[in-house]
């Protein structure tokens, strides 16, 4: 009993030194609307911990196009969750390869939604690294995605492809599983 008071004393202590006091914060630069700073838990900055799955994404030259989509669709939040999750990340080459004019489109705010479906398709919950991929090929077994569809894994020798895209390469990071995948996993249409 005595425990749980200490708890929420401390919580109620926090809270109140968290309290602006009702007082307006002076705005900086690094408050502006414009600032392109992920939004949310994405936003938080930790120069000790392991990088999670946006951050390695970021700081990849491989994946600027996926980054620039997941911010437009606005869902950095659920790269950064605790996971485990695994991202089947496809390369700036795998966007080049859609028909002429395709990433443009998505990235309008009108199309928000439908980025962020197609997005988060490549998005499913646990941890799927190359042999676990396997495993779920030899079982007969579908990856469920965050965006509700099921993705295939079929296993051809060395190659491993999931939902049709080329497996070329595993990164763990601290919430989860990046696989770097050739081509861009679109939804079935519905």
């Amino acid at each position: 009993m005595i425990r749980k008071m200490i708890i929420i004393f401390t919580a109620c202590l926090f809270l109140f030194a968290c309290n602006s006091g009702g007082e307006e914060q002076p705005s900086n630069s690094s408050n502006n609307l414009e600032d392109n700073t992920p939004k949310g838990q994405a936003s938080v900055v930790d120069n000790v911990s392991a990088k999670n799955i946006l951050q390695v994404a970021m700081g990849s030259d491989d994946h600027t196009t996926l980054v620039a989509a997941v911010e437009a669709a606005e869902i950095e939040h659920v790269l950064v969750n605790a996971g485990p999750l695994t991202v089947f990340a496809p390369t700036n080459a795998a966007f080049d390869a859609l028909p002429e004019g395709t990433v443009a489109s998505l990235l309008e705010p009108e199309n928000k939604e439908k980025l962020a479906f197609i997005l988060t398709n490549h998005a499913a919950p646990g941890s799927f690294n190359i042999e676990s991929l396997k495993k779920e090929s030899k079982k007969g077994r579908k990856i469920y995605t965050a965006a509700g569809e099921y993705l295939e894994v079929v296993v051809e020798g060395k190659d491993v492809t999931v939902g049709g895209a080329k497996v070329l390469g595993t990164i763990q990071t601290s919430n989860g599983i990046i696989n770097v995948v050739d081509n861009v996993i679109l939804p079935t249409e519905k």
